[in-house]
């Protein structure tokens, strides 16, 4: 079915998000009008210290980023597409028993086979099948009463289930932040589903092949096997990550550095024998990537083995690759090597135009990862081979809604029956609209929990830089002291002598008599039992036929110091040095000096 409106492809991988917007011509052909690509990790699943769940987190986190992209595109569709990693889901294809009848039996058989395959409990998951109606025609062999053999083609047929689940919760964390910034999810599906949709479309059309689509991407692989219209899908757990993490690992770097070095020296390291490269660095890069890749490759077989074995599956002939690991030189080599059979690159691009503004050097970079994007546009302008709906059951119920009801006809012929049916709606209405209060409850609480941890952390944040500020302060008092001290040493003349030099509060405040009980002037190591020293007083001697010119020296020196305060004298400025004693000649103690005595005034106090 063609829509005109428009649609907006987002695929959700374990390591980047992308999201691509689609138009589509009356004609019913897609053109691709823009695309954006994000780096984008999934927090693992647990409960932070703050009390906030990492669901949460990752909620928030990707909301962020793609309101982000959506103000960024200015995006004309308002309808999304959304496809999933496949390693987020339970998988499983199951033959179905002939002749079950129809399709409420046939539901039931799925929902017994879902009920084994899924580890938890089935209200809370979403999940969806895919019936495979598989027919062929198979060689019979009968012996007649003479003894010859007679042989014969007989039509054979079966039904298989691909059965998806997904935890609930983990839908709704991505469509509720779409649906919030303005658009309606119409689907949800899992990646592997939208690039088998994209392959059958271009590559594998007309292509009667038994083939594996291998998508490489960041955390894990996603393995489709497409025989005919049979699939077989398999997540596994080897990937470009892998590589990284063994680098990392092996040269102890961070996953970034080893990240970078991957894609500067990385590729997969031939077999046999073989001239290494002149870097050892590549040569062991590349070596760890040939071991990962080994390890992939067991699984690739195993799960061959798997789909021919317990599902008479046809032994594939070629493999296509895709994904942002795929891009590794020599990978290809690699698996046609193991494989033993041609290894191409997916190319989906032949189904869709491309438009003007589309920047075709930056599609080129991600090209091997977009093929999930143009497999999920493609519902758009054709019925695709699968098409599971993974719709979380309120936008299921909201969609019905929406749908003209055929009982609105009835009311104008019936209205006692219109009144019960609209009665109806209103109350689904209701329950809906409750239901979404009751979410939109829950996301405030959420955000108040957050808002509480960032408040607790801020106010110990200004708590510390309030404790280091006064730290700082004591520091600054400390280094003013030596630097005071430093600064009288080095203006003392060689004929005086300093004998004390106390701190006081109050630069006008008479010196304590000897056995005073108050608080005498305090010398330098008694500073801090005061809150601030404003002044200095400051005795000493100098020699007695010296004593006047010695002293005055010392009082001009001491005046012109950076740290003495400047008062008005006689309409001048000058420096505020008060002297107690500046012109005794008597000899002290018949030592022939003369005692001097006088207090500084501080430019700036000292602080405790």
């Amino acid at each position: 079915m063609v829509n005109d409106s428009g649609i907006l492809t987002v695929d959700i991988g374990t390591e980047s998000l992308k999201v691509a917007e689609f138009s589509v011509s009356p004609n019913g052909t897609l053109a691709l009008d823009q695309f954006f690509c994000r780096k984008w990790t999934i927090p693992d699943a647990g409960e932070s210290d703050s009390g906030v769940s990492q669901s949460d987190l990752a909620a928030a986190a990707f909301r962020s980023l793609f309101n982000e992209i959506a103000e960024s595109g200015h995006f004309t569709a308002k309808r999304a597409r959304i496809s999933l990693p496949a390693n987020s889901a339970f998988l499983r294809l199951s033959k179905l028993p002939d002749a079950l009848g129809n399709r409420e039996a046939i539901d039931r058989i799925v929902e017994y086979e879902a009920q084994q395959a899924v580890p938890c409990a089935m209200s809370d998951v979403e999940w969806d099948y895919q019936l495979v109606h598989h027919r062929w025609k198979e060689t019979v062999e009968d012996t007649l009463d003479d003894g010859t053999v007679e042989t014969s083609e007989v039509d054979r047929e079966e039904y298989e289930a691909l059965f998806v689940a997904i935890k609930r919760e983990q839908i709704t964390l991505y469509t509720e932040a779409i649906e919030d910034a303005g658009f309606k999810v119409v689907s949800v599906t899992i990646a592997p589903a939208a690039l088998f949709n994209a392959a059958k479309a271009t590559m594998l059309a007309d292509d009667d092949q038994c083939a594996i689509l291998l998508n490489l991407g960041g955390k894990s692989s996603s393995l489709v096997i497409a025989d005919h219209n049979r699939v077989f899908v398999r997540s596994i757990p080897i990937a470009g990550n892998a590589i990284t993490m063994q680098i990392a690992k092996e040269f102890g770097v961070t996953t970034e550095e080893a990240e970078e070095l991957k894609r500067r020296h990385g590729f997969v390291a031939w077999g046999g024998a073989y001239d290494e490269p002149e870097s050892e660095m590549a040569a062991t890069i590349s070596k760890i990537a040939r071991n990962v890749m080994t390890r992939l490759h067991g699984e690739i077989s195993r799960s061959v083995n798997v789909w021919r074995a317990q599902h008479g599956g046809s032994q594939p002939t070629k493999l296509l690759l895709s994904g942002g690991a795929s891009v590794m030189p020599s990978l290809n080599d690699f698996f046609h090597e193991k494989l033993r059979m041609p290894v191409e690159y997916l190319n989906t691009f032949g189904a869709i135009s491309l438009g003007d503004s589309v920047d075709r050097n930056a599609l080129q970079e991600t090209a091997p990862s977009f093929q999930e994007l143009i497999g999920l546009a493609l519902h758009e302008v054709i019925d695709c081979p699968i098409a599971l709906s993974l719709l979380p059951r309120e936008i299921r119920a909201q969609q019905r809604l929406d749908r003209p009801r055929p009982y609105f006809i009835l009311c104008a012929i019936v209205p006692i029956a219109g009144l019960v049916l609209d009665a109806e709606g209103m109350t689904k209405q209701r329950l809906f609209s409750e239901n979404r209060v009751t979410q939109a409850q829950q996301k405030l609480d959420t955000a108040k929990r957050v808002e509480k941890f960032i408040n607790r952390e801020l106010r110990d944040c200004n708590n510390a830089r309030a404790d280091f500020e006064r730290a700082e302060e004591w520091l600054k008092a400390r280094s003013e002291w030596i630097s005071i001290l430093e600064d009288i040493q080095r203006i003392s003349p060689d004929m005086l002598w300093i004998t004390s030099i106390e701190g006081i509060e109050n630069p006008d405040q008479p010196e304590a008599k000897s056995g005073d009980n108050r608080r005498n002037g305090m010398n330098v190591a008694q500073v801090a039992a005061q809150k601030e020293i404003r002044a200095l007083r400051i005795s000493g001697y100098a020699l007695i036929y010296r004593k006047q010119r010695v002293y005055m020296d010392f009082r001009k020196k001491l005046s012109e110091s950076k740290w003495v305060a400047v008062r008005q004298e006689n309409g001048s400025p000058a420096a505020d040095i008060r002297d107690i004693i500046n012109s005794d000649m008597r000899d002290v103690g018949g030592s022939n000096t003369s005692a001097f005595k006088c207090v500084v005034v501080l430019k700036e106090p000292i602080r405790k």
